[in-house]
């Protein structure tokens, strides 16, 4: 293609190094001419790089310190804190302190060491992915090519704690098993100084890849710059090239320079030319910037937002794609017309969480609109109700399916990071569909491949839960399970019951130990024998004065941990549950981690928990029914045990 070939005249090494003197430093590219009037001459001042040494990578992806005294020390002195934008740590206790002024839990090796998953992709070691607390946002991005999907993800190649983020780079054949590849890109441009950040592919009709990444610059200016693979025919991807002319963005007029990320995959307009939208915000308003080029070389900013909500702040990690409301199967992001809805995706800065919304994509004026405001992004529902953030989809062309994956951060203290050598890690991919009986959402579930891991199964059928009781489920060892249940409550006690829990919410509740009329009842996973520690996962059903049922999906951490320095919140919200329909729900529990999926995918909350006693073999499983007013069958418990997925090469 001739884009392909016009990049590839343009460079003469895979990476130009950053300058030994900053007047050696090519002017500034800037393709839109409002940028040139409104920017230029402060991009011109501020974007000087200052050369302290060359950040050189062994072959196996790790940092060597092999440059100037100067700049191994000021490595070593990179401040995070709150005046930089960035936060000691990923996560701090509700009550603000400092980890590191606190009392920490005596964590053995035996406890950290039983952190790390079975079958959930993480790093070999050091920091991986995510984001820090306070500002910008740093997020994974995958991809199918030549046979292999391939996993980017942000990485600290020299320290369990956020910083000095490049470009870490894991294949696979199935998404499941992994294996890590030397690093993909490393900071070492003025352009990308301060960290290769958030990037999306997009594969062009003859297969070749271009690459847009956000570049954190010198002076912390967040612009947008291109890649490409060094060598298309290499299936790995092993070599990046980067463009001479970076960056091919930066922030227009109106937009501040630290608020300018994450472009999506692009997207074919009507003209033929290729769109992509970046996240950003107007004062408190989180808005969406559409960009259009013909060659990725030269772009045009459109007038107007793709969408904006008001006062949920900086959009991070945007996605945008479309969904049939009629098949099954996933869609390239280009697709639109008939029987399409399209997702409109927001990683929300100011809480954090992922947001989605259903609606229609008017490509001519080039807007996006809700089926319901009420439900817009930002206010409505969310991808998962608990720890999981800076999530990404890809379009598989392999096996036509809409793949998702988002990052899980850590909650514990940056100490009990650092001891254990690793931090942050991915939930379990999954696949993304309408769902075509409420009409209202998506379905999410794990994709079909971690079903290859299941090895023995137990089942466990009729189970009845009368109020109060509490019932082993003999598996053996329960640290890596998928489990599948369904419930049924007693008719005759909905039917008599009228204005139970209308007032219910999850966060705010008692949580398991709770007891209303109609719920709680579920699972207890990772429980040691006396339950003094489990994590919860349960159903609780409202009932209102005019007889209509609400149920609501939570997971309760409350009690998973001894330990005082982690966080142990209660999550969840509303589930769908059409008439006819029997209470179902999906557990993977991974060591520290626990993802439910209830009623096929409608709600889903992921749990990242650090027991001290439910470890190892002293792990079990339980049913529960905390309802005073019901009691409860569980008609089918089907739980198989989990194979691990490290050590298994596929190259």
């Amino acid at each position: 293609m001739d884009t392909i070939r016009d990049l590839e005249r343009s460079i003469s090494c895979p990476y130009t190094h950053l300058p030994e003197n900053p007047e050696e430093e090519r002017p500034l590219r800037r393709p839109l001419k409002s940028i040139i009037y409104g920017v230029s001459g402060f991009l011109l001042l501020s974007l000087v790089v200052v050369l302290i040494g060359t950040q050189r990578y062994d072959e196996d992806g790790e940092q060597k310190l092999e440059m100037g005294t100067s700049a191994a020390l000021e490595i070593k002195r990179l401040p995070r804190g709150v005046m930089e934008g960035v936060s000691r740590k990923s996560f701090r206790l509700s009550n603000g302190d400092d980890d590191d002024d606190g009392v920490s839990y005596p964590w053995t090796n035996d406890m950290l060491d039983w952190q790390r998953t079975g079958f959930h992709f993480q790093p070999q070691k050091n920091w991986m992915n995510g984001k820090h607390y306070f500002s910008f946002l740093f997020s994974s991005r995958p991809l199918f090519y030549k046979g292999w999907y391939h996993f980017f993800y942000q990485y600290n190649p020299v320290g369990a704690v956020w910083g000095n983020i490049v470009w870490g780079h894991a294949v696979s054949r199935d998404l499941i098993k992994w294996n890590h590849l030397p690093l993909a890109m490393v900071p070492d441009q003025w352009y990308d100084y301060n960290g290769v950040w958030t990037g999306s592919a997009t594969i062009l009709p003859d297969g070749s890849i271009v690459m847009l990444y956000t570049g954190s610059t010198n002076e912390s200016v967040q612009v947008q710059n291109l890649a490409f693979p060094a060598d298309p025919s290499d299936p790995l991807l092993v070599n990046w090239v980067k463009y001479a002319g970076n960056p091919v963005l930066v922030p227009p007029p109106g937009i501040g320079i630290k608020d300018f990320r994450d472009p999506t995959t692009a997207w074919v307009a009507p003209n033929g030319n290729w769109r992509f939208t970046i996240g950003s915000r107007v004062g408190t308003t989180g808005v969406s910037l559409v960009y259009e080029t013909s060659d990725f070389l030269n772009y045009t900013l459109l007038d107007g937002w793709l969408h904006k909500v008001n006062g949920t702040g900086m959009w991070e990690c945007i996605d945008f794609y479309p969904v049939s409301t009629t098949i099954e199967n996933g869609l390239d992001t280009s697709v639109n017309g008939p029987n399409i809805k399209h997702v409109m995706k927001a990683s929300l800065d100011n809480d954090k969480n992922d947001y989605y919304a259903l609606g229609t994509y008017d490509l001519e004026r080039n807007v996006w609109t809700p089926d319901n405001p009420e439900l817009d992004v930002g206010i409505g529902m969310r991808y998962d109700y608990g720890k999981y953030y800076a999530s990404k989809t890809f379009y598989d062309q392999n096996k036509q399916r809409r793949v998702l994956w988002g990052w899980i951060k850590e909650t514990d203290s940056e100490r009990s990071d650092i001891a254990k050598g690793w931090a942050s890690l991915q939930g379990v991919p999954r696949t993304v569909v309408f769902d075509k009986k409420t009409k209202s959402n998506i379905l999410q579930w794990p994709v079909h491949e971690i079903e290859s891991l299941r090895l023995g199964n137990k089942m466990f059928n009729n189970i009845e839960l009368k109020s109060g009781s509490v019932v082993p489920l003999n598996v053996g060892k329960a640290t890596q399970l998928d489990i599948t249940a369904v419930f049924e409550i007693d008719s005759k006690a909905l039917e008599g019951v009228a204005g139970a829990d209308v007032s219910y919410n999850c966060s705010t509740s008692n949580g398991a130990a709770g007891k209303g009329v109609l719920g709680p009842f579920g699972l207890l996973v990772l429980a040691d024998e006396s339950r003094s520690e489990q994590t919860v996962v349960y159903f609780y059903i409202a009932k209102g004065n005019d007889n209509n049922l609400k149920t609501f999906f939570c997971t309760d951490e409350s009690r998973s941990s001894k330990a005082s320095d982690v966080d142990k919140q209660i999550y969840g919200s509303v589930v769908p549950v059409l008439d006819g329909e029997k209470l179902s729900v999906r557990i993977l529990v991974d060591h520290s981690i626990v993802e439910a999926f209830a009623q096929g995918g409608r709600t889903c909350i992921t749990s990242r928990v650090y027991p001290t006693k439910a470890i190892n073999n002293n792990a079990r499983v339980f049913l529960f029914n905390n309802a005073t007013g019901a009691s409860v069958t569980a008609t089918s418990v089907k739980i198989w045990q989990m194979n691990s997925t490290f050590d298994h090469p596929q190259v």
